[in-house]
C-alpha cells in the first residue's frame, strides 16, 4: 500500500503530466533551465522535471539556477540548493547580481519600485544563463492558484483579462516560458513540501510589504468560499479565451 507521500507524489505528477501535454510543455530534445528561487514551488518543480527527465518521452535535459541579490540577506545557504540538485542528478548554477534601489533624481520618469527591479533583473540573469548554456526553455514554479490570482489582479487593477501563460514564446530571442505546475494547487505543494521536509528560503527583504497580490489571494479565498468550484470556472474561461497559451 502507498503512503501519504506516495500517493500525493503520484497526484502531483499525474497533473505536470497532464499539464504539459495538455499545452505542449515539453518536446524531445529540450533543454529545461529551472528558476530555482529556492521556495516550495520551485523545489517541487526541479523534482518532478528531474524524475520526467529520466524517462525517454519526451526526451529532455535539466538544468537548475538560482539568482541571488547581493542587496536582500538570505537564511537558506546555498550549499542545501546545490545538494537537492545532486540528489537528483541536475546541474546546479548560482548566479549574483544587484539592482540600485536609490531613485534617480535626476530622471524624468517615474523611479521603477524596488520589487520590479528585482525581478526584472532576476530575469535577466535567468535569459542570460539559458542562452550561455545553450537551453531553449525556462521553466518557472507558478502554479495553478499563481496564475487565477495574477488573472484577477489584472481585471481589477489593469481592465484586461489575461495572466501568466502555461507556456510564453519570447518574441526577441530564442527562449520559451514554461509553467509545469500550471494545473496543481498550492495546497499539495504545501502538503508535499511538509512530508519532504523541504527547507524553506528566508528572504530578509527590505522592501517587502503587504502587498496587492496578498489582498487579492483573501478576496479569491473568500470567493471559494462561496463557490469551491471557482477556480475551475475562471480556469474554464482563460482557456476558452486562449489566455494559457502565447505562441
Amino acid at each position: 500500500m502507498k503512503t501519504g507521500k506516495e500517493q500525493l507524489f503520484k497526484r502531483l505528477n499525474d497533473r505536470f503530466v497532464r499539464a504539459f501535454a495538455t499545452y505542449r510543455l515539453l518536446e524531445d530534445d529540450d533543454y529545461v533551465l529551472v528558476g530555482l528561487s529556492g521556495g516550495k514551488d520551485s523545489l517541487l518543480l526541479t523534482e518532478l522535471l528531474a524524475k520526467r527527465a529520466r524517462i525517454d518521452h519526451p526526451r529532455f535535459r535539466v538544468a537548475a539556477v538560482h539568482v541571488r541579490m547581493e542587496n536582500i540577506s538570505y537564511e537558506t545557504s546555498a550549499d542545501y540548493l546545490q545538494q537537492f540538485c545532486s540528489s537528483l542528478d541536475v546541474p546546479f548554477h548560482l548566479v549574483t547580481t544587484r539592482f540600485d534601489d536609490v531613485p534617480d533624481t535626476a530622471a524624468s520618469v517615474k523611479p521603477k519600485p524596488p520589487c520590479f527591479l528585482c525581478s526584472w533583473h532576476r530575469r535577466k540573469q535567468l535569459f542570460n544563463l539559458a542562452q550561455q548554456l545553450g537551453c531553449n526553455k525556462i521553466a518557472l514554479g507558478h502554479h495553478r492558484d499563481d496564475i487565477i490570482h495574477t488573472t484577477l489582479m489584472n481585471l481589477t487593477f489593469q481592465g484586461r483579462f489575461d495572466t501568466m501563460p502555461a507556456l510564453l514564446r519570447m518574441r526577441k530571442m530564442p527562449l520559451t516560458i514554461i509553467r509545469p505546475l500550471c494545473l496543481i494547487d498550492e495546497a499539495d505543494i504545501r502538503r508535499y513540501a511538509e512530508l519532504c521536509g523541504y527547507q524553506k528560503l528566508v528572504k530578509l527583504c527590505p522592501h517587502e510589504r503587504d502587498t496587492n497580490r496578498a489582498a487579492i489571494a483573501e478576496i479569491y479565498n473568500r470567493i471559494e468560499q462561496m463557490n469551491p468550484e471557482a477556480r475551475f470556472s475562471i480556469w474554464r474561461a482563460l482557456e476558452q479565451e486562449g489566455k494559457l497559451t502565447n505562441e
